[in-house]
């Protein structure tokens, strides 16, 4: 994957239309999507997080037809959405590594720049579901995602495109051994970056829908 392409998925967790994994036979990680070091990423959690963004498109969408248009253009929107949760402890564990913190005061300094740049607080969150599948409820979250991003390239003399910061990722993710349930993939810790697996019982369908096991 090209390093700016996961530049913007890291800082931006945007969503591409694509098919979805349906999977069926023996599960290596019963109730865990993933393992990131000594956390478990629950399917739950990771069904959860992803009726977040649903929910919220259905809000914002009243239309039934753009709002099937919108499933329809986020149908990999469970796979994208693990790699987002495991993107985001790989950065937390890299920024604990150089010693960053970010601050609720920077958080809220950043939201209120960019709520004035969007035209208020609706407009910032209404441009962050539509372009980047982040729910409202989460949108903190990302924030904070950011400054530690920004911060960790700072620190490290680079900016989030250059190799210096992906290999600071990179570092992280071997050391916290991150282990994706085979359904949703493998991870790359080099690329740091979910990648699909060439397992016997996963198949791909194009159709939008939720996840199934049979």
């Amino acid at each position: 994957m090209h390093r700016r392409r996961r530049t913007a998925l890291l800082l931006s967790a945007a969503i591409v239309a694509a098919p979805l994994l349906a999977a069926c036979g023996n599960d290596a990680h019963p109730g865990a999507a993933a393992v990131v070091g000594d956390q478990r990423i629950t399917v739950a959690q990771l069904e959860s997080r992803v009726n977040e963004v649903r929910t919220a498109q259905r809000a914002a969408v009243t239309d039934d037809a753009q709002y099937a248009q919108a499933v329809a253009q986020t149908g990999s929107l469970a796979r994208d959405t693990l790699h987002g949760m495991v993107l985001d402890k790989v950065l937390h564990r890299a920024a604990e590594d150089a010693g960053i913190t970010v601050s609720r005061r920077e958080v809220q300094e950043m939201r209120a720049g960019l709520e004035q740049q969007a035209g208020g607080a609706k407009g910032l969150e209404t441009a962050w579901l539509q372009q980047y599948g982040i729910p409202p409820q989460r949108l903190d979250e990302n924030l904070r995602l950011q400054l530690e991003a920004q911060k960790l390239a700072t620190e490290l003399g680079t900016d989030t495109s250059q190799p210096a910061f992906w290999n600071a990722l990179s570092k992280a993710s071997k050391a916290l051994d991150v282990d994706l349930n085979p359904r949703y993939g493998n991870w790359d810790a080099q690329k740091v970056a979910r990648v699909d697996a060439k397992t016997p019982w996963v198949r791909e369908i194009s159709a939008a829908g939720t996840q199934q096991t049979t």
